[in-house]
């Protein structure tokens, strides 16, 4: 089966939140990508709310729930207390962690799975008590791939920022690839499954579904709002689909 597609809201937060206006409306905006086939939602309400805002996540659980039952709901972020208190209130399907300082303008680096084992073990022991999947960013790094697996994660999430950032260097491009599957062949020998996300377009996409064919879900946020100014959000969700494999 194709990854799945889970939209990451935070662009279109962010500009919302550049007037004092609601529009553009983030619920609204994410209905028309569930409707369009998204198989579910991303966001990353970070401390100070500069993209999705904590008032948000009420409602985009509502949205699912009654509207895409079939669809699902990931938050991500620094697993600080407040983070965790915020996912246990709102019940998304699926939590991902990253290591992000608050002042990072996006996540760029995934965790030092051996340096941040004890830290990881008990947020995650704590998540999946609440019964969370529980997913931990990853660098394009084979050798961590065992240590990710003993905090009790179920999947990783592979960083794929500098596999696009050479969007204009096939052979850079290809190289670090390469990486990202060698990283996602340990995950599944190890026993976790693999998302994936960070700079995936509809170029890209195809080739990264083609070296992890069992790759479950991509999320996906400034490439995918940057197309829909172009082709508008359910054409733009199509494009994606396609680019997955669907």
């Amino acid at each position: 089966m194709p990854a799945k597609l889970s939209v990451n809201l935070n662009a279109i937060a962010m500009l919302r939140n550049r007037r004092d206006l609601p529009w553009p409306s983030v619920i609204g905006v994410g209905r028309l990508a569930l409707a369009a086939g998204a198989h579910g939602l991303t966001v990353h309400p970070r401390p100070d709310e500069r993209h999705t805002r904590h008032s948000d996540l009420p409602e985009i659980r509502a949205l699912i729930d009654d509207e895409f039952p079939q669809a699902e709901f990931n938050i991500e972020g620094y697993p600080s207390v407040d983070f965790l208190s915020l996912v246990e209130k709102h019940q998304p399907e699926q939590v991902t962690l990253v290591p992000d300082d608050p002042a990072q303008a996006t996540s760029d680096h995934g965790w030092n799975f051996a340096a941040d084992s004890a830290f990881l073990i008990p947020v995650v022991r704590r998540l999946k008590k609440s019964g969370f999947r529980v997913s931990l960013f990853s660098d394009a790094d084979p050798a961590g791939v065992t240590a990710a697996r003993d905090t009790g994660a179920d999947r990783i999430e592979l960083y794929t920022g500098p596999y696009g950032s050479y969007h204009s260097d096939s052979e850079k491009a290809a190289k670090e690839l390469e990486r990202l599957g060698k990283t996602a062949d340990a995950a599944f020998a190890a026993g976790l499954q693999v998302n994936a996300g960070h700079d995936l377009t509809v170029d890209n996409l195809p080739a990264l579904a083609r070296r992890i064919p069992a790759l479950a879900e991509v999320s996906i946020g400034h490439g995918l709002t940057a197309d829909a100014l172009e082709y508008g959000m359910a054409g733009t969700v199509g494009r994606f689909l396609r680019a997955c494999g669907w």
